[in-house]
């Protein structure tokens, strides 16, 4: 029996016997994808050149079978991507090009969008023409009610009918959806710490209707561009809510999370920001309904996630730090029950960076390739 690529290599020497080498080499770019140990390697564009976008080329660097070929910018044409990020130096000599979509037509397989809201959307429109494969990053898919769009980012969606083709990119819960499609909607770093603990609960009728949602971000997630309120002087020593009420991952939580109830819950979410880079925590606290004990919660819990190789539930006792699973695509998970009070008490951390956008995109691009759903990932925190 042989392997894959003992089956290419074999191949490869019975070809040339016959044929000259560039007779090979066009046979090989008929295949449409550059072959390496018999693997394909997809190639990929990634458009955009903030944090996100250096988020999913440092996690490139590690994997086997996607490699980034393209990368599109607006602020930084003609300079080597490792220069706007000097820690990719040695890893990536991209050039940031203009954003011309025909440069990447014939010579990508997928693409990761890394851009503001209102910017995707007719990008992905053509892209999908195409045939090109796409992982949203921002926030114009993920919604599915484009009223609800327009309340939050104050702009008409420009392809309505896209919302219903996208899928919601939380592999663990919408896995075989994921590989189905060719557009997903990557979710929001908030949404993400909040979603996966409480889904499971919601779903098996675990807890009450009424969730409290309190989080906190590291400084990145307000992106590279800079602003007042990222200022340094700003932050250092400090911690403050923002978006009280009105924050656009509001509406991201409450649809998930009605999904999984099955019904509309009353959830109150408010967003705070730390003096950190990276990191979010969520506390979200939830009542027990009659009957169910915190070793119910718990079991649910490990049930969900036995087998998933990005969420931690942790011990009993034991809750989450942003410190553990810095750099990671790792969710870490603690709970806490008061039962004589029917609370249920959740810790949630995750990288905003990684698993809150850039890792979590490489899983969903990984499933909707048919490749290994871990390969590139499987990197642990960086700690101290």
């Amino acid at each position: 029996m042989y392997n894959n690529k003992q089956c290419f290599d074999k191949a490869k020497k019975i070809i040339m016997i016959k044929y000259p080498a560039n007779v090979f080499n066009v046979l090989k770019s008929m295949l449409g994808k550059r072959l390496e140990g018999g693997n394909p390697m997809y190639k990929l564009a990634i458009i955009g050149d903030g944090y996100t976008a250096a988020e999913l080329l440092r996690l490139l660097a590690y994997h086997r079978q996607l490699k980034a070929v393209k990368i599109l910018s607006v602020d930084f044409v003609g300079k080597r991507i490792d220069q706007v990020y000097p820690q990719l130096l040695g890893f990536s000599d991209l050039v940031c090009e203009p954003s011309r979509l025909d440069d990447i037509k014939d010579s990508c397989d997928a693409a990761f969008l890394a851009l503001p809201h209102g910017f995707s959307v007719p990008i992905v429109k053509q892209l999908l023409e195409w045939g090109i494969k796409c992982v949203d990053l921002g926030a114009d898919f993920r919604l599915k009610d484009p009223e609800i769009y327009t309340e939050y980012y104050q702009l008409e969606h420009g392809e309505p009918e896209l919302l219903e083709k996208a899928v919601y990119g939380i592999p663990e819960l919408y896995r075989e959806q994921i590989k189905k499609t060719d557009l997903i909607a990557n979710p929001g770093c908030y949404p993400t710490s909040a979603i996966i603990p409480l889904a499971p609960l919601l779903e098996n009728g675990l807890i009450d209707d009424n969730i409290i949602i309190d989080s906190k971000s590291g400084v990145t997630g307000a992106g590279r561009e800079p602003k007042a309120s990222s200022h340094f002087c700003e932050v250092n020593e400090g911690i403050s809510p923002y978006g009280t009420g009105v924050h656009r991952h509001g509406p991201e939580i409450m649809q998930e999370l009605n999904l999984a109830a099955g019904k509309k819950l009353d959830i109150t979410f408010t967003p705070h920001l730390l003096p950190i880079n990276r990191g979010i925590l969520s506390t979200v606290y939830a009542r027990l309904k009659p009957g169910i004990t915190g070793e119910m919660a718990r079991t649910c819990l490990e049930d969900k996630y036995a087998s998933e190789p990005f969420v931690n539930i942790l011990a009993d006792g034991v809750m989450p730090s942003t410190k553990w699973v810095y750099g990671s695509n790792m969710v870490d998970i603690g709970l806490y029950a008061d039962e004589d009070n029917r609370r249920l008490i959740l810790g949630s951390v995750l990288d905003n960076l990684t698993k809150g956008a850039s890792g979590q995109a490489i899983q969903n691009m990984n499933l909707l390739l048919g490749l290994e759903e871990t390969m590139g990932l499987q990197i642990p925190g960086l700690h101290p």
